[in-house]
């Protein structure tokens, strides 16, 4: 999964748009972008467009970005949309390992009201959208098997710091943001998720957004959030493996194959040691070889 596009839930022109999109992943979106009295009717909106193209075989990935735990309206949440069977929830303002189990638990009991199969919902959690999940980012290891990935936010984070802003002039995070980034990908790699990075608000700057898909391919991410549907194409670019980045790990790993006992190889000139074999091994499986 490399591109992961909000949606409004109350906007059925927009639903519609993000699902032919190029998105891997639409993140129906019951929390942020719609106001608390829309909230009722989103949720009939969202539950009707899984009910109408969960079926289908050529589609993204559908989940459904909840409210948080602590917002007391997740259960309303849940209640809407676990009958139509997404695949996922986004689960916003996580703090750490408990948090998921906790999700877990509203997520089997639901699967087993409507007869579905029990683990067939994932979470996606946002990481680090609190001061308190900062310290809890290394805990996701083992919280549930549902748990799939791990993304972070700003947004949210900086309105809890009081913070002016969370870039700079140069549209780079300042600190406590990289911090936040830093953590959200070390635990995602602790528990053996995928990393996934966040949105990129100037949805006009190709430039920039380029830029930064880049820096976070090549710091782990595998996946980033997009706020609109012209941001999927470069996400998508960016996240998938080139030709030529195949070629070289499939030499290295046939060449780890040919030496099994071995703990650097040579490969026109240039050595390699079992953590390039590693990396390899990951980028084929991201790229479905």
């Amino acid at each position: 999964m490399r591109s992961f596009l909000f949606v409004p839930a109350d906007s059925d022109r927009k639903l519609e748009k993000g699902l032919f999109s190029g998105a891997d992943v639409l993140l129906i979106d019951l929390e942020d972008s719609v106001a608390l009295a829309q909230k009722p009717h989103a949720r009939e909106r969202a539950a009707a467009f899984l009910r109408a193209h969960i079926p289908s075989a050529d589609r993204p990935r559908l989940f459904v970005r909840v409210n948080s735990l602590a917002s007391g309206l997740i259960d309303d949440d849940l209640e809407a949309v676990i009958g139509a069977k997404p695949d996922g929830i986004l689960l916003p303002k996580a703090e750490g390992a408990t948090s998921v189990v906790h999700a877990d638990a509203k997520l089997s009991v639901r699967e087993a009201i409507y007869g579905i199969e029990d683990g067939h919902t994932k979470i996606i959690a946002i990481a680090t959208e609190t001061a308190a999940s900062l310290f809890l980012a290394g805990t996701y290891r083992g919280a549930s098997p549902r748990l799939g990935g791990l993304t972070w936010g700003a947004e949210d984070l900086s309105a809890e710091l009081g913070a002016e802003t969370n870039r700079d002039a140069a549209g780079r995070f300042l600190d406590p943001y990289r911090l936040a980034r830093t953590l959200c990908l070390a635990g995602a790699s602790s528990a053996q998720v995928q990393p996934i990075d966040t949105v990129y608000v100037d949805f006009r700057n190709d430039g920039g957004l380029k830029q930064e898909c880049e820096e976070a391919r090549r710091e782990g991410f595998t996946g980033k959030m997009a706020i609109h549907p012209a941001q999927v194409a470069i996400i998508n670019d960016v996240f998938t493996p080139t030709p030529e980045a195949v070629a070289r790990a499939k030499a290295i790993v046939a060449a780890f194959a040919g030496k099994p006992d071995a703990g650097v190889i040579g490969i026109d000139g240039v050595m390699y040691d079992r953590p390039h074999l590693i990396r390899a091994q990951q980028l084929l499986a991201r790229a479905g070889t």
